[in-house]
């Protein structure tokens, strides 16, 4: 039987549904610059691989970039008009804050581990009432750009949390996740629904939930397979 300790959550799409805010940020940018603006739908799509690969797929989709050297500013400016507004339409899914406290109770440390930069990603915590609950946060420039399914990530979440990679599970919602998973060697619980056009289904995890309510269930069955 497995021996379990640490619960790695990435964020978007996983914990919380923060598609509507990031898609008026990211609609702000494409009007300031004469774009058309993009549906949640096709914004959905875009999102998983950091603030920079947002703001490049969307201009794509609105007519390409004209040059890649100004990325950088216009993912500065996105964050502009997403930090200090990102809670406004953002709000965690049903059963996350039961089943956190639920973790925080069996003595499980948890962690975060996402592409999002790391300050949104601590505001949203925070406005969210999350914070309390995770003793390591890491965004996808906390170590210099290092994103998932890069598994240095994750090994950093986990180095912090005094875990093994056999001790630790990832939950998440799409392909980077189980890549990231795969790549540290911890087994993934992938939430069905999120951010992902891929059915999870399809992607290969070691747990499917439909709800935050089935991850004690999908835990214990980790542990038994084990």
């Amino acid at each position: 039987m497995r021996t379990l300790r640490s619960v790695v959550f990435d964020l978007d799409g996983t914990l919380i549904d923060s598609a509507p805010d990031l898609r008026r940020a990211v609609n702000r940018l494409l009007a300031a610059e004469g774009r058309s603006i993009l549906d949640l739908y096709a914004v959905v799509g875009m999102i998983g691989d950091g603030a920079q690969k947002l703001v490049e797929r969307a201009f794509e989709a609105t007519g390409g970039l004209d040059d890649a050297n100004g990325l950088d500013d216009l993912t500065a400016r996105f964050l502009g008009f997403y930090e200090g507004r990102a809670t406004e339409l953002t709000h965690p899914y049903a059963g996350v804050v039961e089943t956190l406290q639920w973790l925080q109770s069996e003595g499980f440390s948890l962690g975060i581990c996402t592409n999002k930069p790391e300050a949104p990603t601590r505001e949203i915590l925070h406005d969210l009432g999350l914070d309390a609950y995770f003793s390591a946060v890491f965004g996808g420039d906390t170590l210099d750009g290092v994103k998932k399914p890069d598994p240095r990530l994750l090994q950093a979440v986990l180095n912090d949390l005094h875990c093994d990679a056999g001790a630790a599970v990832m939950v998440g919602d799409n392909a980077n996740d189980v890549a990231v998973a795969r790549a540290a060697g911890v087994p993934i619980i992938l939430r069905a629904g999120g951010y992902t056009r891929i059915p999870a289904a399809d992607l290969g995890a070691d747990q499917i939930i439909a709800t935050f309510a089935d991850l004690p269930a999908a835990l214990a069955r980790l542990r038994q397979d084990a």
